[in-house]
């Protein structure tokens, strides 16, 4: 391989994987290519930025973390906790007066965002992951 090529993957080898994202963005625009490749009858997509976002997007399982409970709030947020959790009085009351601790987990989506609304209301502070 001559000099040229070399400096060039040398450079290469140093970007992270963002610059390297927009990288392939531009010599799409630039030289007209589509920079998706052909294995046998199989197309295969080489990674782009947006690949991250549409992995994120199909994620169907959430763990739902009680973050922060103010202390005038501590009964009503047990009270939700106790519906949520299934768990007994002194079971939710560890996990109220114990925080950051995971509520649910394995949750939809849906259920996920329902039980951040009861617990916002409730005067609580939810994390989804």
């Amino acid at each position: 391989m001559n000099e040229k090529l070399t400096n060039i993957i040398e450079q290469l080898k140093t970007l992270t994987l963002l610059e390297a994202a927009e990288l392939v963005k531009e010599i799409e625009t630039v030289f007209g290519v589509d920079t998706s490749a052909a294995v046998g009858n199989v197309a295969v997509a080489l990674p782009t930025a947006a690949a991250p976002a549409e992995a994120a997007e199909e994620k169907t399982s959430f763990d739902v973390i009680l973050q922060e409970v103010p202390a005038d709030k501590k009964i009503t947020v047990l009270k939700v906790v106790r519906n949520v959790t299934g768990l007994g009085l002194k079971e939710s009351k560890d996990i109220v007066d114990n925080v950051p601790k995971v509520l649910k987990e394995g949750a939809s989506k849906e259920e996920s965002e329902t039980i951040k609304k009861e617990v916002e209301a409730a005067g609580g502070k939810v994390n989804i992951k």
